[in-house]
């Protein structure tokens, strides 16, 4: 049982990344296709995906398409149960699925002003106000589930969830901007950034030959990637 996965650019979209982390982390087969976002072909590519218009989106092996990332997630919490997407424990699952559709909806100051661009670590970057404010509401619902549901391991509840994959590109963005956060948020990037599976996506994705986007780029200095290679 193989699915179609259909993502953009691993260097830039947040959102794929999230899509290939639900298959990838969770050992549910997928073949990936990668659309033209940025070469011209992404109506053509997503053709035959409609009424599908963003990525990422998945087609199970019936051939039924599913868009958005929360409606992937649930369709393969319901295919596969075995997988253990979301957290066995009812009260861990209703808060998991709590934070990932606040991460699905929010922090659109955090992800406006910084962009996912997994290719650079920026060195000077000032955060506004508003970008503060969502970093604040991060750590804390980062530490009230850690508090709660966490245990002793990296991730948010326990074992990794469909939570943690909501917030990878998050991670990302907090080491790729330097952003400021306090010992326990940091570690949990840190986690994120020694997932197999992430390295995987970014290794990719610097591996592919690229014109950088404007978009992506800011007028500051940059360093070494923060995390493993």
């Amino acid at each position: 049982m193989t699915y179609d996965l259909f993502i953009a650019d691993k260097t830039y979209s947040s959102w794929s990344l999230r899509g290939w982390l639900m298959f990838e982390n969770f050992g549910i087969p997928a073949k990936t296709h990668e659309v033209g976002l940025y070469s011209g072909t992404f109506a053509q590519d997503m053709s035959p995906l409609a009424p599908a218009r963003q990525v990422p989106v998945m087609r199970t092996p019936e051939g039924e398409v599913v868009g958005e990332t929360l409606a992937m997630a649930e369709t393969l919490h319901e295919r596969h149960p075995e997988a253990g997407l979301w957290p066995a424990d009812p009260a861990a699952r209703m808060r998991a699925r709590w934070l990932a559709s606040e991460m699905h909806a929010g922090f659109t100051a955090l992800r406006s002003a910084c962009p996912m661009n997994l290719a650079r670590a920026w060195q000077g970057f000032q955060p506004s106000q508003a970008v503060l404010n969502d970093l604040a509401r991060l750590e804390t619902i980062w530490a009230d589930a850690f508090a709660r549901f966490g245990g002793d391991g990296p991730w948010l509840f326990g074992r990794y969830s469909l939570a943690d994959v909501f917030f990878a590109p998050v991670a990302g963005r907090v080491a790729g901007y330097g952003l400021p956060v306090g010992p326990q948020a940091a570690a949990y990037v840190a986690a994120h950034l020694a997932d197999p599976a992430f390295r995987r996506w970014r290794a990719e994705g610097l591996a592919q030959p690229y014109v950088e986007h404007p978009d992506y780029m800011l007028d500051l200095p940059h360093g070494d990637w923060p995390g493993p290679a």
